[in-house]
């Protein structure tokens, strides 16, 4: 009966996954705004995906080691750890578009103490191994950036507003390549599953972001694990942040809450460090890691680009667009908004429609 239901589940699931990911396909044909910024944009020091790509163009590559330790008091083992965790990011096509290869291997020297005399033995493999694409799909600071500041009132672009919890948001959809008789992984033989990852993030005045990552992995396998992530990152200078953040995950092979925290550094606008400390509550096992890091890119981004739209549609685009000073028409508009002002009388009203 139990397993039944979990088939029936796992079916459910899968067939929502199915209609994630065809929305996905379905929605970068719909033109957007450039996500692309002046200084990296990396998903370091924490666990958590940002809403936004990198940008067209961009290839970056973010890294870092981790060593530290665990203890489980049922089993009666100690384990020192040594992990490697990396990513590497692409954007193409558009803007909001990116793939992305994210893993991580790690290296456990255990003791086992249950025995009258200990023993030793080593697990090395790959704890993840995930391709996929992510797609900005919403994004409410485009308006905002088009918009521009208030002129007459600082205290109005500086409050706080409730438009502000309105969050960028997209969708990610990879697929995880697990190898066979590995100790960090649920499946006995080498599987290929599915993972999938909605992303939220708030960017707010103060230099503080929030992301939320929800997290539905492995769903086609008998162990599915289902997950989320809270970070909070606040900017303290041009050059220096810091964030802290909470993840819990859970599933028949393994749960827990980890919770993260620490500073990151930008040398330059393409180059990033960090560190980091990790640390959960439970004793089955207990954790605590240290964590330091890297992301580089390599920018060729080129000008941002704007999909036109055939018709009254894009001609109303492209006139919002000369009117927020976005493209070369502008200036012209506004030279001849100039002449307007000055000009008075019948005669000069007839030269201006002329001119318009």
């Amino acid at each position: 009966m139990i397993k039944s239901y979990i088939f029936e589940l796992n079916q459910t699931f899968m067939k929502t996954s199915l209609y994630c990911l065809s929305f996905l396909f379905l929605i970068v044909f719909y033109p957007a705004q450039a996500q692309y910024t002046e200084t990296i944009n990396n998903n370091r020091p924490g666990a958590s995906q940002g809403a936004f790509s990198v940008g067209k163009k961009v290839l970056q590559f973010e890294s870092g080691i981790a060593f530290g330790k665990e203890k489980h008091e049922l089993l009666k083992t100690e384990t020192g750890v040594f992990g490697i965790d990396y990513a590497i990011r692409y954007g193409f096509w558009k803007e909001e578009l990116e793939v992305s290869l994210i893993g991580a291997f790690q290296s456990n020297s255990v003791t086992d103490n249950r025995g009258a005399i200990s023993t030793k033995y080593t697990e090395r493999n790959f704890r993840s191994n995930t391709l996929g694409v992510k797609y900005l799909f919403y994004d409410p600071y485009k308006k905002m950036i088009l918009d521009g500041p208030n002129l007459y009132n600082w205290k109005a672009n500086n409050k706080f507003q409730w438009k502000d919890f309105i969050p960028a948001i997209s969708f990610y959809a990879g697929a995880n390549f697990d190898f066979a008789e590995n100790p960090f992984t649920p499946e006995p033989e080498s599987s290929i599953s599915p993972k999938f990852v909605i992303s939220t993030q708030n960017n707010w005045k103060g230099g503080f972001v929030f992301v939320t990552n929800i997290v539905i992995d492995r769903i086609t396998t008998d162990t599915p694990s289902y997950g989320y992530v809270l970070t909070l990152t606040h900017t303290l200078t041009n050059w220096f942040s810091i964030f802290i953040e909470n993840q819990g995950f859970k599933s028949d092979f393994y749960a827990d809450q980890i919770f993260r925290g620490g500073a990151a550094a930008l040398i330059n606008e393409n180059f990033h460090v960090d560190a980091s400390i990790v640390a959960n509550v439970k004793d089955t096992p207990s954790l605590l890691y240290g964590r330091i890091g890297m992301a580089y890119r390599f920018d060729m981004h080129g000008e941002d680009e704007y999909i036109e739209e055939k018709g009254k549609a894009g001609k109303k685009l492209k006139k919002e667009r000369i009117e927020a000073g976005m493209e070369d028409g502008a200036k012209k508009k506004r030279k001849r908004k100039k002449k307007k002002k000055k000009n008075s009388g019948f005669e000069n009203d007839i030269d201006s429609s002329i001119n318009r």
